[in-house]
């Protein structure tokens, strides 16, 4: 019966969350399974990938063969460095402690990446947000001015034109005294 680690669809439509999971290769997309590995959401920035990292070395050293993708998310959490790792270990080229310390080495190096994309991502939208604020500050600003010039020309024009209705009741009081 050959395995393979690949991903099962779950989610709705346009949001989909995927489990990876150990199935027979020739069993359905999203039906039955051997075990569940781990998950992978690629609906946040950055993906979520939860990953029982033991269990898929060993169902790895079992002869399990993953798909490209499945392949490359564990690669990204390690599974495929410790792997390797042990593959060593299996040789006599290194020790268990070795490994171990290469894999949380590593590991350590991963986490640091992944925290300073994530402070880049959150820097980068709150400059995105004091961008808008100032943009919606100078458009507010503009519309103050805009009515105060507005208010001001509307002032002038009622004042121009009280002094026109002063000035014909002026005239028309002279024309009725010269009568």
């Amino acid at each position: 019966m050959p395995v393979k680690l690949r991903l099962q669809r779950h989610g709705k439509k346009g949001k989909p969350f995927y489990w990876l999971v150990a199935a027979d290769a020739r069993a359905k997309r999203d039906g039955k399974f051997l075990d569940k590995v781990g998950i992978y959401n690629p609906n946040t920035n950055p993906a979520t990938i939860e990953l029982d990292v033991d269990s898929a070395v060993k169902w790895l050293e079992n002869g399990a063969q993953p798909t490209d993708t499945a392949r490359n998310i564990l690669s990204k959490k390690g599974v495929m460095l410790k792997y390797h790792l042990l593959g060593g270990v299996r040789k006599g080229a290194l020790t268990e402690e070795q490994a171990e310390e290469k894999f949380q080495a590593w590991l350590s190096e991963k986490e640091g990446k992944v925290q300073a994309e994530k402070e880049g991502l959150v820097a980068e939208a709150e400059a995105a947000k004091a961008k808008a604020i100032e943009a919606e500050k100078a458009v507010n600003a503009k519309r103050e001015a805009d009515a105060a010039a507005a208010q001001a020309e509307a002032e002038a024009a009622a004042k121009a034109e009280a002094a026109t209705e002063e000035a014909t009741e002026e005239g028309a009081a002279e024309e009725s005294a010269e009568a």
